[in-house]
């Protein structure tokens, strides 16, 4: 049962490095193309935060995150707290000591 366990964790970690490399093919042109437009559009914005936020566990990914909220909130300050609101409910650890 052992090497089941340890099978299915090389797959995991196999799906996770496929998806972070699939991401930023994707959406690290799609972030540089949004902020050297000077786009204002929230809906191809978000979409794009949305699917960077999903695979945040990664650094570079959370970089282009990161990066594009800094561009977001000079649009939408509002939108953009809720995208970070977003990534640390799903990403931070909410165990606080004390």
């Amino acid at each position: 049962m052992d090497k089941n366990l340890h099978d299915l964790a090389k797959s995991v970690i196999a799906l996770q490095k496929e998806a972070v490399k699939q991401t930023l093919l994707v959406y690290r042109p799609k972030v540089e193309l949004l902020i050297n437009s000077n786009s204002s559009d929230k809906y191809e914005i978000e979409h794009t935060l949305d699917a960077l936020c999903e695979v945040a566990f990664d650094n570079e990914v959370l970089f282009l995150f990161k990066k594009l909220c800094r561009y977001y909130y000079t649009i939408d300050p509002v939108a953009t707290a809720q995208q970070i609101q977003f990534y640390r409910e799903m990403w931070e650890n909410e165990e606080k000591p004390g």
